[in-house]
């Protein structure tokens, strides 16, 4: 048997999940990653427990499987997104905790950026928005506020990475810093033109390009693990940042070919193939999975709360004991009662773009009970993704793009049928969900395997992808179309003021 190893390193757990060669799961294990809020709108994670969990998980995983390190053929590694680290490269040690994506503390130096005109510029260089959520301001953050960070920067002696250069230092002992072009396209500081750190944006920031990680393709040879820390030397052949693993986990190889992930955020990719096009509609452009030099691009828009609507029913308001009771709670009504939730908890992301919006909860009268709210919970991740959508379709259709014909899914909300199917009620087009749904896993799989030759192309792998359900659109577009006009209202009283 020929086996591969993915590490999915998220933002509320690690996982690692050894698959076979047709790309089914062998086993998997996981451990909850814990949250660090040091103020309102700051979200940070601890560097070490990072790598413990991982490390961890990926030990558990092979016992479960029965198998020997021995018989892994390669790991892929993917990632949350974003997420900044900085680490002393002699030491090993990070200077600061993870500034994690959702965070906001970097929305000042986004500011001055903007008022200094450098949005254009950024655009055209990165595809990307100035926005808090991207590194490089978080990167600037920890140099400016870690007393020393600077002075050590100059002299060469920190490494900057995003998670999975983190990981993969760890694994290698430190021999390599080296990230892949779909996570370097996440910094703001990455020409995806050209695929190389982009000197002009990394002065605009004041960033020693001495910090910077080499970059290689998605899908190439990352380096070998420590033969100590799993038994054997392994080789990493694949890393992609999760959005981007995940749409290669869906077989999304072709322009115009799209997918959906809901986990904590949510998160909408299309395939635009080679073809760099800047939105007109709030999206942003961003490197796609590569296996060779030539770059390729997809269309993004990102949800900050999603599938987090959920814990915060569960942790926050108390409604429900597990995440898994959602779908029973909200089911015990028809419909939402008129209520509309809007979770801007840290701001709305694409393809609003409004750092300064607060959830909101309308449409209250007497006899709204906590079945409704739920509903309209589940409903929010909907409404919001399929504004994504919309947006989307009108960028493609302006490009020349073919329109959408479904929408593949993923992530751990897109087991929930009520969901699903609403969002293909929003959409007009069919919602597919695969037989794995592990896709962003899978992804980092499929990098990996083609690095090491188990797979021989993406045609191979366009084979091994199959739905387990479609969920076909039943609401009158009349109706579905009045149903956004209520949620965009609602989203316009979250920015009010």
């Amino acid at each position: 048997m020929t086996y591969l190893l993915a590490l999915d390193q998220g933002t509320s757990s690690s996982r690692s999940i050894v698959f076979d060669r047709q790309g089914r799961i062998v086993a998997q294990a996981q451990q909850e990653l814990p949250q660090i809020y040091p103020q309102p709108g700051w979200v940070e994670h601890d560097p070490r427990l990072i790598w413990q969990t991982q490390i961890d998980t990926a030990r558990e995983v092979l016992a479960k499987a029965g198998i020997a390190a021995s018989e892994i053929r390669s790991i892929g590694i993917t990632n949350q997104r974003e997420t900044t680290l900085v680490w002393n490269r002699r030491t090993g040690e990070p200077i600061h905790n993870a500034i994690v994506w959702q965070d906001r503390r970097a929305e000042p130096d986004c500011a001055r950026l903007r008022e200094q005109g450098w949005e254009p510029r950024v655009r055209e260089k990165t595809g990307l928005r100035i926005d808090a959520y991207f590194s490089g301001t978080k990167l600037r953050w920890i140099l400016d506020q870690v007393p020393g960070a600077r002075e050590q920067a100059a002299r060469g002696e920190l490494a900057f990475g995003t998670v999975d250069s983190w990981l993969l230092w760890q694994l290698t002992g430190g021999r390599v810093h080296a990230t892949d072009v779909t996570n370097a396209s996440r910094t703001m500081l990455f020409n995806v033109h050209d695929n190389r750190w982009d000197e002009e944006l990394l002065q605009a920031l004041d960033i020693p390009a001495a910090m910077m990680p080499k970059v290689l393709p998605s899908s190439a040879d990352f380096g070998t693990t420590d033969a100590g820390l799993l038994g054997h030397a392994l080789p990493v052949g694949g890393i992609a940042g999760d959005q981007q693993a995940a749409t290669y986990g869906q077989a999304c190889f072709h322009e115009g070919m799209a997918k959906n992930t809901y986990g904590t955020g949510c998160f909408m990719l299309m395939h635009t193939g080679h073809r760099f096009q800047t939105s007109q509609n709030g999206l942003v452009t961003t490197s796609a999975a590569q296996i060779g030099d030539k770059p390729e691009f997809a269309l993004e828009g990102s949800v900050f709360v999603g599938g987090a609507v959920v814990q915060w029913l569960r942790d926050g308001l108390r409604a429900i004991g597990s995440s898994g009771e959602v779908q029973g709670l909200a089911e015990t009504v028809p419909d939402a009662g008129g209520v509309v939730l809007v979770p801007a908890f840290t701001g709305l992301g694409a393809p609003y773009w409004k750092p300064e919006a607060r959830g909101t909860l309308t449409g209250l009268t007497r006899g709204t009970t906590m079945a409704h709210i739920a509903r309209a919970a589940l409903e929010s991740i909907a409404f919001q993704s399929a504004a994504l959508l919309l947006a989307m379709q009108r960028d493609a259709a302006a490009a020349g793009v073919a329109p959408m014909r479904e929408l593949r899914v993923d992530g751990g909300a897109c087991v929930n049928d009520l969901l699903m199917q609403f969002q293909a009620d929003l959409l007009g087009i069919p919602v597919v969900r695969p037989a794995v749904v592990e896709t962003t896993a899978l992804g980092a799989a499929y990098l990996a395997g083609l690095s090491c030759g188990v797979f021989s192309g993406t045609g191979e792998l366009s084979t091994l992808w199959q739905a387990e359900r479609r969920f076909e659109p039943s609401l009158d577009r009349a109706a579905a179309e009045q149903r956004m006009q209520q949620w965009e209202h609602a989203v316009r009283q979250a920015t009010a003021g």
